[in-house]
């Protein structure tokens, strides 16, 4: 009796609240201010890219808003200033340059709109160089590591990126195209091509509780035994920076309000505060931080050869099991053969040259056409 009690009670409690919810849309969705937005930070030791755009509601699906022609300057605390020209829309570049450390500098901003905004003055810094970037299999995968360190103990605080390359095959080589209303043997290799991904995780390393400014294996990507990137050769860029302690706060907030939020014991979302100021409404929102400081790097392969045997990898390609006979088994002799092949919605692979009629093999172009998930130039700095 108490256990079906119970069991009522809950099943009560259950529609109770199921009854209580109601979707629930802020004002700020139904009605956003469209905040500016600056990316990039002041390079002290080469081109400077900051790109400009605006913020948009949670509900809009569409493109980011960039903020174009707007007028970008450098400045050192003594007047001097280095222009920025804007090139792709939205983003703007300066010269190659070799800012002093002596000097504290900032971005200046005029928006096409006539408003002026500033980043705070920010020291000089001059990032180390990368001493190593490793891997090793652990963990069911490949886990890549950087090491880096600073004599001088005035770095501490370190942000990375990196840029993933890897080599990949289509499901199936094509030996014949379909080209100027006829089948002829294939030029280009659509078959082999290279594919890369810029990941948008913040990863961020201090050395500030060690009496050493040293950073010893520190992770940064785990790769699956199984994945597509292993299958040939795989290749990482891996990009350092050091920052001022108040930038690397702002990077350690963003980086727990876009990736550890979603369980009752994450950090709870936190404004974002950055360096980036109206001159004319100090209470208008400005989002992003421009620090000022150097970029070092270094690149990283990795051969299949170098990884276990066992290793079984996914190919990306794993629906494309079975090729097509062109024509289709019980069609008519009289079919027109290479109008399959107008729309390109079939390529072909290969002649059957032992058929008593015209015949191919085919299939669609995402499992023939590898450009389809990259490009089948060479990149420059491959093997």
């Amino acid at each position: 009796m108490k256990y079906l009690l119970n069991s009522f009670c809950y099943a009560f409690l259950v529609v109770l609240l199921s009854s209580c919810i109601d979707s629930y849309a802020p004002d700020v969705i139904e009605h956003p201010e469209s905040f500016l937005v600056v990316d990039g930070f002041i390079n002290s030791r080469g081109v400077t890219t900051i790109r400009l755009s605006r913020t948009v509601s949670l509900q809009n699906n569409g493109t980011i808003p960039v903020e174009t022609k707007a007028v970008l300057y450098l400045e050192d605390e003594a007047g001097l200033r280095y222009p920025l020209v804007e090139g792709k829309a939205g983003t703007y570049q300066s010269a190659a340059l070799t800012l002093s450390t002596a000097k504290k500098v900032r971005l200046r901003i005029k928006t096409a709109a006539q408003k002026d905004y500033a980043s705070d003055y920010a020291t000089v810094k001059v990032t180390p160089p990368i001493d190593a970037v490793n891997w090793r299999v652990q963990d069911g995968g490949v886990q890549v590591f950087v090491n880096a360190h600073d004599d001088t103990k005035q770095s501490r605080y370190y942000r990375w990126e990196y840029e993933e390359t890897w080599e990949f095959t289509s499901a199936y080589r094509s030996y014949l195209e379909f080209k100027d209303g006829k089948m002829q043997p294939r030029r280009d290799d659509i078959y082999h091509c290279w594919s890369s991904e810029n990941p948008t995780v913040i990863k961020l390393g201090n050395t500030v509780k060690l009496a050493q400014d040293i950073v010893s294996d520190f992770p940064l990507r785990l790769l699956p035994s199984n994945s597509v990137k292993l299958r040939y050769r795989y290749s990482m860029l891996v990009k350092q920076y050091v920052q001022t302690p108040d930038e690397y706060a702002y990077w350690e907030a963003l980086r727990k309000n876009t990736e550890s939020i979603g369980t009752l014991f994450d950090a709870l979302p936190t404004q974002l505060t950055g360096n980036v100021h109206s001159l004319s409404d100090a209470s208008e929102v400005v989002i992003g931080f421009v620090g000022a400081h150097s970029m070092t790097q270094k690149r990283l392969f990795i051969h299949y050869t170098e990884l276990p045997r066992d290793w079984k990898y996914e190919t990306g390609y794993e629906k494309c099991m079975v090729l097509d006979t062109i024509p289709k088994p019980g069609e008519p002799s009289s079919v027109n053969v290479l109008s399959y092949f107008l729309d390109n919605l079939y390529v072909p692979v290969d002649q059957v040259v032992e058929a008593p009629q015209l015949t191919y093999v085919a299939s669609s172009a995402d499992c023939i056409d590898c450009r389809k998930r990259g490009t089948n130039v060479k990149p420059e700095f491959w093997p």
